[in-house]
């Protein structure tokens, strides 16, 4: 029997901090305990529904691993090391010799030390040696703090997120299109539809709430409703499928041009809505011209058949919706496929209609928010562009800054950072909320740069982790549900999240220690307050007029009401379930773009050396770098260690047998997993999950496989192909320990 809750147990409506689904929960408190988790019959993402990793929520919340107090490490010493490479340079870089462990400090010392040590680089060698880099899983309120922190005041573009990672090319993707960034859908959608078009998704591990509510609606209406599924792997979402399309990794646009080319041949396009509402047509036709489902068959390794078969589906729907996610964009042509689905809704009329349109399935809770509060690069709140010299003087005059402190162009992208880290060109990062060191690829190139870099600060709630062992000044940061802010999830809906319970220790919000931090540096009169509401006030009145307006929205609001989907433009106005309905798109002549793409390999192509393409991707028990999910017994249980899905031809080739521990071995590094032999992967490709980092054992860490080839316009990295060798592991070695733990609270 379990045990009775005390006398004080509430039951309080919040949201999932885990996925971009933004599923409502009631979670059930208790002597200042998360006791139990629930899903919210009343939040419209979910009616309830809730998947296994937010029921094993309370377990998370205080686990043993808390980060509780702030730690700093004795300053260190610094002396001159060889350049990496020639360049011209006013003084010999340093190499940082982290002596001594973390240690407790106050508050008070801590974000001294962190005011002091950014205001010396930053007068030493200028704001862009300073750089931001944080998550998805951020409030937007804590976003957009720290973004005009960096953006505003420290002077430093350098301000960006593992959203980099997952969704930058669909943000990108929308922009160039559409005009602006924003999925034009919503959930309401996947009840509407008579075709679903899943690429690049695995949504039943991914985003099990989606996946449920597609699978009712195809359930229902099982000859009315098609579901097709491009996906290497045979997965429980391609099971759904009516047609199952096993394309060789890379090659999604070469589908989505031989199916829009079997559209055009056979003279089913919308060329109505092609005339009226869209530019740029001509192009796109003579693009596809050079696609027949013959070709497309060569390049993708489907049959010419299941092409014109799957094109038929989509062609003939009354309304269509593609789904998509990280197997589309973690590419170095994901901007190009994104494109490419765009092109096939436009030239199909298939967008602004109830069940029809682009739907891109966001990988974090708050990286849709972040995207809208400015939280990469080369934004300002409410899509702004930093090249934009209008964009950038209404932001400095709403933010009291310095006329021109904004810089004019583009801060350094993720993985720029750090390769910034590397060479020497950047001194000091701050990372809030992400474990960089584990989900980031080419592992040994990350490790490199924060050993070198001159500063390190890392906000989390938990240490160690792969990146907490690299702090110079550790800050304990509150987490779910121990503070209070808005996120915004796939659909444009932003749901208040109320703080439930304290935070353990003397661990803060991380808009509070940004506030305090900003305060300390003497930017005290543009940060007033650390509350939570007012900070999102302050943020909505930024965005009104822009297309994610959300002016009309306050914590209050949400509060009275629920949740709401921008854009909303002032108190009367309801929300926007669906953009774009009258055709008006938000570009300089109101018309979406169709752009011409084409087809390009992989970065990395197999050969005879390594001649497995790897693909990566996440499991259903586990989320990111398992700094949550890890906590949760039941889920640790169930998927305790990675497991290398190989083709059964593979796994005969190279001597495997299922069950077997094998080397995987790219060209930066190996890995070691036990072999799951099967044909429900594609000949030529072996599936990693990527959530283990070094901390679990080195060797289980996909990214000590993984390349930084990255899309030239999105800079989000190709995860999702690279060229590997398997062979069994000698039997007599053993196997990898995990890393010792250092740095020990008090």
């Amino acid at each position: 029997m379990p045990d009775a809750p005390p006398a004080d147990a509430t039951w309080s409506a919040t949201l999932c901090p885990y996925c971009g689904v933004g599923c409502g929960l009631l979670v059930q408190t208790g002597d200042d305990r998360v006791l139990r988790v629930k899903g919210d019959p009343a939040h419209p993402a979910n009616f309830g529904d809730v998947c296994a990793k937010a029921v094993h929520l309370p377990p998370t919340v205080r686990a043993n691993d808390r980060l509780l107090y702030p730690m700093l490490r004795p300053r260190p010493m610094l002396r001159p090391r060889p350049m990496l490479r020639p360049r011209p340079m006013l003084r010999p870089p340093v190499r940082v010799h982290r002596r001594g462990p973390l240690a407790r400090a106050s508050w008070e010392v801590a974000i001294g030390e962190v005011a002091s040590r950014l205001g010396a680089i930053r007068a030493a060698h200028g704001p862009e040696a300073i750089a931001f880099y944080g998550s998805g899983q951020l409030l937007t309120e804590e976003y957009y703090v720290a973004a005009k922190l960096a953006k505003g005041f420290i002077g430093t573009n350098s301000f960006d997120t593992n959203s980099r990672l997952c969704m930058a090319s669909a943000s990108i993707g929308y922009a160039r299109s559409l005009g602006a960034d924003g999925p034009p859908t919503a959930y309401t959608d996947l009840e509407r539809a008579d075709c679903f078009f899943l690429i690049g998704t695995n949504t039943a591990d991914c985003h099990p709430i989606v996946f449920k509510r597609l699978r009712r609606r195809k359930l229902a209406a099982p000859d009315e409703v098609s579901v097709i599924v491009a996906d290497p792997r045979w997965t429980e979402t391609a099971d759904l499928a009516d047609l199952h399309l096993p394309l060789r990794p890379g090659s999604d646009v070469a589908l989505l041009n031989g199916l829009l080319h079997v559209i055009w041949r056979e003279g089913r396009l919308d060329r109505d809505f092609i005339e009226a509402h869209t530019a740029g047509w001509a192009e796109v036709e003579r693009a596809i011209a050079a696609y027949p489902p013959e070709r497309a068959a060569a390049l993708t390794g489907l049959s010419r058949e299941i092409i014109v078969a799957a094109a038929a589906r989509f062609a003939g729907a009354r309304a269509a919706l593609t789904l998509w996610s990280m197997g589309i964009n973690q590419s170095r042509w994901g901007t190009d496929k994104n494109a490419a689905i765009l092109n096939l809704h436009l030239a199909t009329g298939q967008i602004g209609r109830p069940g029809a349109g682009p739907f891109s399935l966001t990988g974090q809770p708050n990286a849709m928010g972040g995207r809208e509060t400015g939280g990469l690069s080369h934004l300002l709140p409410g899509y702004r562009a930093v090249a934009d010299p209008d964009a950038r003087a209404v932001v400095e005059r709403a933010w009291g800054a310095p006329a021109g402190r904004i810089a004019p162009r583009p801060g350094r992208s993720a993985l720029e950072i750090f390769e910034g880290l590397a060479a020497g060109d950047v001194r000091a990062v701050w990372i809030l909320c992400t474990n960089p060191a584990a989900s980031m690829p080419e592992t040994d190139l990350v490790e490199r740069a924060l050993e070198r870099a001159e500063l390190v600060i890392v906000q989390d709630s938990y240490h160690p982790t792969e990146t907490t062992r690299f702090a110079d000044v550790l800050l304990p940061a509150a987490q779910w549900p121990e503070k209070a802010g808005v996120m915004t999830n796939s659909e444009r809906r932003l749901t208040y999240l109320p703080k439930l319970v304290e935070p353990p220790g003397e661990a803060l919000p991380d808009a509070e220690i940004v506030v305090r931090a900003a305060r300390a540096m003497g930017w005290g009169a543009a940060f007033p307050s650390a509350d939570p509401a007012a900070i999102f006030a302050e943020y909505a009145a930024l965005t009104a007029g822009t297309p994610c307006d959300c002016s009309g929205v306050s914590h209050a609001r949400l509060r009275a009401e629920g949740p709401l989907q921008w854009p909303v433009r002032g108190a009367a106005d309801p929300g926007t379930e669906r953009l774009y309905t009258d055709g008006r798109f938000p570009s300089p002549d109101g018309r979406a773009r169709f752009l011409a793409v084409e087809h390009g390999d992989v970065a990395e192509p197999v050969d005879a050396g390594f001649p497995l393409t790897l693909t990566t991707g996440r499991v259903r028990d586990h989320w990111h770098t398992r700094t949550r999910t890890a906590k949760a017994p039941a889920l640790a249980a169930r998927t305790p260690e990675p497991l290398l899905e190989v083709n059964v031809a593979d796994a005969r080739r190279a001597g495997v047998r299922d069950g077997d521990f094998v080397e995987i071995v790219s060209r930066r590094g190996i890995a070691v997993a036990q072999a799951r032999v099967t044909d429900t992967i594609r000949e030529g490709t072996c599936f990693l999950p990527f959530h283990w980092g070094r901390a679990a054992g080195a060797a289980k860490s996909a990214n000590n496989l993984t390349l930084s080839a990255r899309d030239p316009l999105s800079h989000q990295p190709e995860l999702k192909a690279c060229a590997v060798r398997i062979q069994p592991l000698p039997a007599a070695q053993p196997a990898p320990a995990a890393q010792p733990e250092e740095d020990g609270q008090p």
